[in-house]
């Protein structure tokens, strides 16, 4: 009998623990705009680990901490792209040696964002036809720059605040120019002086410098895993395309170049593409 339960003990020893599956973290509910932090959790050794949010894959790289693997994607929704619904966040990875895949339900849910009405000179409303072309080659430039998806993770949160001045337009801001509905506003304008530094909101680098019609002079930062920071109407640009900059490193200075009435710094957060609200990623001024 003793010989055995020997027998039996030995053989448990020998057998491998139960595997826990990796723990996808999501939240249920988002509204439309803002953006959320995803996790993929193990106990196990992660690798590979790429997560599907609209149909594009952001691989990411894990991290090891306190005996526990853990990998982090920043997702989000457009106001000027998304409608409210129920959306699939999936992840997939290797763990403890083992192709595995999981996912989440997101809720998308309606946001009130508020509405301004202006009247402005019919030029500022619709641009000649002599810069028609010019407009399409900007905003290709533009969306090839917020698709760049490069692997390395160079941003960490909270982001730091590009500038000090108060908001005087927020993010999803619904404009009524001259009694004609537009495009809700994708960034959040900060206010700022002539010249006033613009400091970079995360380690990244310049992957467009340009000036454009409507966003006068601008710069595109790339923080790693499909997020990119912008600052438009820039009096000056500091930092040059293919340039590493550090978190708080001055980049530009505030000014009014582009389709603007008045001196400050539009900032936007692209998410893979999507262009969320960036107020709650948001901590300290950078400079």
């Amino acid at each position: 009998m003793r010989l055995a339960l020997s027998f039996m003990l030995f053989w448990l020893a020998l057998v491998p623990a139960v595997w826990a599956a990796p723990v996808l973290h999501a939240p249920a509910e988002v509204g439309v705009g803002q953006p959320f932090l995803v996790a993929l959790e193990s106990s196990g050794e992660l690798s590979e680990v790429r997560f599907v949010w609209f149909g594009r894959e952001i691989s990411v790289r894990p991290m090891h901490r306190d005996g526990a693997w853990r990998a982090e994607a920043l997702l989000g929704t457009d106001v000027g792209q998304d409608e409210p619904g129920e959306r699939q966040v999936v992840a997939r990875a290797m763990a403890n040696g083992r192709e595995v895949s999981t996912r989440a339900s997101v809720r998308v849910t309606a946001v009130a964002y508020p509405e301004q009405h202006l009247s402005l000179p019919p030029a500022m409303v619709t641009p000649p036809a002599e810069v028609l072309e010019r407009i399409a080659r900007d905003r290709e430039e533009a969306r090839a720059a917020l698709a760049t998806m490069t692997g390395e993770r160079l941003w960490r949160l909270p982001l730091l605040r590009p500038v000090p001045g108060d908001v005087s337009s927020a993010y999803g801001l619904r404009r009524v120019l001259n009694d004609k509905p537009r495009a809700p506003h994708r960034g959040v304008d900060f206010r700022g002086p002539e010249g006033q530094g613009v400091a970079a909101v995360a380690d990244g680098r310049v992957v467009l410098a340009a000036d454009q019609y409507y966003a006068g002079k601008s710069l595109f930062l790339d923080h790693g895993q499909g997020v990119v920071s912008v600052y438009f109407h820039l009096s000056e640009i500091i930092a040059r395309p293919g340039q590493f900059v550090s978190a708080g490193e001055i980049v530009g200075l505030v000014g009014a170049t582009g389709r603007v009435t008045g001196p400050h710094l539009h900032f936007g957060l692209a998410l893979q593409g999507r262009y969320v609200d960036p107020m709650s990623l948001l901590g300290a001024v950078g400079e």
